[in-house]
């Protein structure tokens, strides 16, 4: 099945699109792929407050760049990142307390 999508370098330049899009506060369009589907769906689920939302979704495009630029075939969804945003404050913190 994953040799169905497309080669990283054309998922990437469509997901740039898509967050330009919701960046924009337009998603002109009514046809997604499905993987564009997912990431809507879990950025709406993770319900953004509005003041950090821009700033959010930037910081998780450039992760997701980086993160596809290593060989991923799929963005990370924003949960995922959140997530992992989360574990590793939680790891520096307690690196901080430990060091004191």
């Amino acid at each position: 099945m994953l040799d169905s999508f497309p080669d990283s370098d054309t998922v990437l330049a469509q997901f740039n699109r898509l967050v330009g899009e919701l960046l924009r506060g337009s998603v002109n369009r009514n046809t997604f792929r499905p993987w564009e589907i997912d990431v809507l769906l879990d950025i709406e689920m993770c319900n953004l407050r509005d003041s950090n939302r821009r700033e959010t979704l930037r910081r998780y495009q450039k992760a997701n760049q980086r993160y596809m630029e290593k060989g991923a075939r799929l963005p990370l969804k924003l949960s995922e990142y959140l997530n992992a945003q989360k574990t590793r404050r939680a790891v520096l913190a307690s690196k901080q307390e430990s060091a004191a």
